[in-house]
C-alpha cells in the first residue's frame, strides 16, 4: 500500500490500545495518510496479535512490568517497536540492546517523553546544569501514574547530572542533617526529584537551578495527551529506518 503521495505506508500494531495513550495514538495513527492502523491490542494482548496483522511496528503503551517481555517478543519476530512505557533504567536499556544485537535489522526507540517540548526542556537544562550551583526537578502527573519519579524525569537528572561530572562540578550544596522521610525527594545521580500526584493535572515538569544571586526556572507542560502525538508519530516513521537503540526523541530531531 502507497500513501497519497506515493510513498509506502507503514503498517502499525498498538498494544496498550485501551489505555488513554493508547486511544489516543489509535486515533493518531488512522488519521495519518502514511500510516495505517493494522491492529489495536489491549494490555492483555501479545505480539502474536501484530504479527498476525501484518504489522511493521509495533507501539508499546502497556505496564513496566509487561513491557520488557513484549519488547523482547517483538524484537525477536523482527518488528521494529517505539517505547511509551517507563521503567527502562540502565539495566533495561542493557537487555535492550543484548537482543537487539542478534537482530541487527531492527529499530526500537524508548521514549521517556514524546511531547516536543518536553525533549526541548531536557535539552535545555543539560545546557544550563554546568553553570549553576544548585539544582532540583518537581514533576507534576495526575494520581493514576504507576511510578514515580516519572521516566522524563529520571532521564532529565541523569542528563543534568552527567552534564555537571563532565564540567567537574561538585555535588549541590545542602545543609539538610535531618528530614522527614521523602521531604528531599528521590535522590537521582545526586540531583533531588519531588513526584506531585494530583487530579487534574496530566504531565508537568520543572528544574529550578540557583546560584548566587540568581536563579533559572525551565518548565513544561502537557494539558492534554494530544501534545505527545506529533513525537509518537515521528518515532513510529522514523524507528524503521534507525537499526540498534535509540534514547529519547532528541536523535530524531536532529538537536545534536
Amino acid at each position: 500500500m502507497t500513501d497519497r503521495q506515493g510513498g509506502a505506508v507503514v503498517r502499525v500494531a498498538v498494544i496498550g490500545a485501551s489505555g488513554r495513550m493508547g486511544r489516543q495514538t489509535c486515533d493518531a495513527v488512522r488519521g495519518a495518510a502514511d500510516l495505517e492502523l493494522v491492529a489495536s491490542i489491549d494490555r492483555s494482548g501479545s505480539v502474536d496479535d501484530a504479527v498476525a496483522a501484518g504489522a511493521e511496528v509495533v507501539v508499546d503503551f502497556t505496564t513496566p512490568g509487561a513491557s520488557p517481555t513484549l519488547v523482547g517478543d517483538a524484537i525477536s519476530r523482527g518488528l521494529h517497536v517505539v517505547v511509551g512505557t517507563s521503567g527502562y533504567d540502565e539495566d533495561r536499556l542493557a537487555q535492550l540492546r543484548d537482543a537487539l544485537s542478534e537482530h541487527p535489522g531492527v529499530g526500537v526507540v524508548v521514549a521517556p517523553n514524546f511531547a516536543l517540548g518536553a525533549v526541548l526542556l531536557m535539552r535545555f537544562a543539560r545546557e544550563a546544569a554546568p553553570w549553576f550551583e544548585s539544582v532540583e526537578i518537581v514533576e507534576l502527573h495526575h494520581p493514576d501514574k504507576l511510578d514515580a519519579p516519572s521516566g522524563t524525569a529520571t532521564h532529565t537528572a541523569q542528563e543534568i547530572a552527567a552534564a555537571r561530572r563532565h564540567a567537574g562540578l561538585p555535588a549541590a550544596p545542602d545543609a539538610t542533617t535531618t528530614a522527614a522521610p521523602g521531604a528531599r525527594g528521590a535522590d537521582v545521580d545526586g540531583v533531588p526529584v519531588h513526584s506531585v500526584r494530583l487530579r487534574g493535572l496530566v504531565a508537568h515538569e520543572e528544574v529550578l537551578f540557583g546560584t548566587v544571586g540568581e536563579a533559572l526556572t525551565v518548565r513544561h507542560d502537557s494539558f492534554d495527551r494530544a501534545s505527545f502525538m506529533p513525537g509518537v508519530l515521528l518515532a513510529v516513521r522514523t524507528v524503521g529506518s534507525r537499526p540498534g537503540l535509540t534514547v529519547g526523541l532528541e536523535p530524531l530531531l536532529e538537536l545534536g
